[in-house]
């Protein structure tokens, strides 16, 4: 009995080794190009403290050159503030959220009229260019007819 239990075990994960198999990895869509000219988005109040935090870290530990060794420090200290001690890198974050977010607006309106622009330019659809390169090809394919019929004439 102990034979067939664990031949069914096997069985068993033989078949979640092909199931395993069969599954393809998920397909990751391309990512749409960054536009370079996109306002990066605003630090939150921790980047802001941690901007100044890092200065002041630098200063007292010349030695410790890791980033890691800077950002757990910093969040420790972070974490140890006070709302009040945490109150003007709030501050500044939330100004530079409502610079950022006007910057996105102007940045929109620019994106908005160049893509009414891109579309006027082109009023065919694909359709229709694809229909003229067709042609374009049969054409092509007419002149090489000519010269075939040229040199079935010069073997008379």
């Amino acid at each position: 009995m102990d034979c067939v239990y664990l031949f069914v075990f096997r069985k068993l994960g033989k078949r979640k080794a092909a199931v395993k198999a069969d599954k393809k990895p998920a397909k990751k869509g391309k990512a749409a190009k960054k536009d370079p000219n996109k306002p990066k988005r605003p630090p939150s109040a921790f980047f802001v403290f941690l901007e100044e935090f890092r200065k002041t870290f630098k200063k007292e530990n010349p030695d410790v050159k890791g980033v890691s060794a800077v950002g757990k420090a910093g969040g420790e200290k972070w974490k140890s503030m006070s709302a009040a001690e945490k109150a003007p890198y709030e501050a500044k974050a939330a100004k530079k959220k409502a610079e950022y977010g006007s910057l996105m607006d102007t940045y929109n309106k620019k994106q908005e009229s160049s893509a009414d622009e891109g579309g006027e330019e082109s009023e065919r659809s694909k359709s229709e260019v694809h229909d003229d390169d067709d042609e374009s090809g049969q054409e092509e394919e007419d002149e090489g007819d000519e010269d075939e019929e040229e040199d079935d004439d010069d073997d008379d």
